[in-house]
């Protein structure tokens, strides 16, 4: 995990906290966390497809199948990355404006796969346990010492106790992200990658500890989940200067690509105004076309987001991305029989890029016409075939099913729907059992149908004995 502050205590705050603690790491043992529940996932064809061409390198390099560990972006302004499961490398969209290349980007992804492969994500209870042992007993010393008439001997223990356990904790963790750092440095090394990027963005959280008043004593380590940014620095330093990567040009291709879509994140999540400053118009360049083509477009001023495109075109006339984006101002903009041809062409070019695809079928749809019914059935099934995980277009493939009278499909789609988006497995659970209604018993999707019901049945009964 990268992230900005490390957790520290000081004072009459740690003593509070002191209490927190054991609680926090009961329920760690008890409860599997899950951080990006949350969060905002955000889907972008081009932003997943240049992660995954980042990625693949080290992957090669850890002992691991190109896409065997999946890069999922958050939509969130901190400076965060974490693992969640066992092979899910989270980043925080704040992550990547901070980012000034690729070869930093690249620096946090060998760091997250450093604790992929050193199965810290399911290892975290361990650390927990051994730390609420440590709590448990001092309770039940306290408690007995209490109970005996000493009050203060008991708060005593009691505190020290709970202080033991949170420093018992930490240090696991701190012990996890060394780790994670030496072996992210192997696979850079061995990826040739220069481990530039990962000491540049070290150096970052460096600058925010300072700026935040972060204290750099070695003394205070205790409180900390992460070590400090200038003793991995220096740490990591050796290693990298001494690397035949270290002087090695970053791939020119790679960050290219990356300043194109760290441009269009910014167009997307940041204010408007805000956008058109940092790329002003006297900016041609393909980042900043991209940045003003989705400003503009969120600003309502559609046509000036087509003359964005429409400079972005005459770079590349058959770049996927580019034809996306045009097909996507149109449709939003209430014109989709005119989006349909770009984003036509966006999908063969992209080979039925699952995201896009899904894109041209909701225009299919919007037009209203049914000839071209059709053909969205026809790319939605393709999209769901390629990423099952997309809920908006099981959800266009079910207006599809029961636009035909198909309603026993009509339900099975929005059983996918409902089961993929959080906190709906009553609706996952009620469209699934209306759709085995519907289908031939034991046919591929009755028995779609009715492995959701198991699990939305199961979560509904959990959200029921928690209340």
């Amino acid at each position: 995990m990268i992230a900005f502050p490390p957790f520290s205590l000081s004072g009459a705050h740690r003593w509070r906290a002191l209490f927190r603690v054991v609680l926090t790491l009961i329920a760690m043992v008890a409860v599997t966390v899950r951080p990006a529940a949350a969060q905002s996932i955000l889907r972008d064809a081009e932003t997943e497809a240049l992660f995954q061409d980042m990625m693949d390198p080290l992957l090669v390099a850890a002992g691991l199948q190109p896409g065997q560990v999946r890069v999922h972006l958050l939509g969130d302004r901190s400076i965060n990355a974490f693992v969640a499961g066992s092979q899910d490398i989270y980043v925080f969209s704040g992550l990547i404006e901070a980012a000034d290349n690729a070869e930093e980007v690249q620096g946090v992804l060998a760091h997250e796969l450093g604790h992929v492969m050193g199965g810290h994500a399911i290892r975290a209870s361990e650390g927990a346990k051994a730390a609420t042992g440590i709590s448990i007993l001092s309770l039940l010393l306290g408690a007995a010492a209490i109970a005996a008439g000493g009050g203060d001997a008991g708060m005593g223990i009691l505190m020290a106790g709970q202080q033991a356990a949170l420093g018992k904790y930490l240090a696991f963790n701190r012990v996890q992200e060394s780790t994670a750092d030496a072996a992210g440095a192997q696979y850079l090394s061995k990826a040739g990658i220069s481990g530039r990027g990962s000491l540049a963005f070290f150096k970052k959280l460096q600058n925010l500890e300072f700026r935040y008043g972060v204290d750099q004593d070695d003394d205070q380590a205790y409180g900390r989940t992460h070590p400090m940014s200038g003793d991995r620095i220096q740490t990591l330093r050796e290693v990298y200067v001494i690397d035949p990567a270290w002087e090695k040009p970053a791939d020119p291709a790679i960050e290219a690509r990356f300043q194109r879509i760290k441009a269009k994140l910014s167009g997307y999540i940041a204010d408007p105004a805000r956008t058109l400053r940092k790329y002003p118009e006297s900016d041609t360049s393909i980042p900043a076309r991209y940045a003003r083509a989705y400003a503009w477009h969120k600003s309502a001023y559609p046509e000036k987001a087509l003359g964005e495109v429409e400079g972005l075109l005459k770079t590349n006339p058959h770049d996927p991305y580019f034809l996306e984006l045009e097909g996507q101002v149109l449709l939003e903009s209430g014109r989709p029989t005119e989006a349909i041809p770009p984003l036509r062409e966006a999908v063969t070019n992209s080979r039925s890029q699952p995201l896009i695809a899904a894109t041209l079928g909701h225009a299919l749809i919007a037009t209203e016409d049914q000839a071209n019914f059709a053909e969205a059935e026809k790319v939605l099934k393709t999209a769901v075939a390629l990423d099952n995980e997309n809920p908006f277009a099981w959800y266009q493939l079910g207006i599809v099913y029961a636009n035909k009278g198909d309603q026993a499909r009509a339900s099975l789609a929005s059983a996918e729907r409902y089961s993929l988006e959080g906190g709906q497995a009553a609706l996952a659970l009620r469209n699934a059992e209306t759709a085995m209604q519907g289908l031939p018993e034991g046919s591929p999707d009755w028995i779609r149908a009715q492995d959701i019901a198991l699990v939305a049945r199961a979560e509904v009964e959990q959200t029921r004995k928690r209340r």
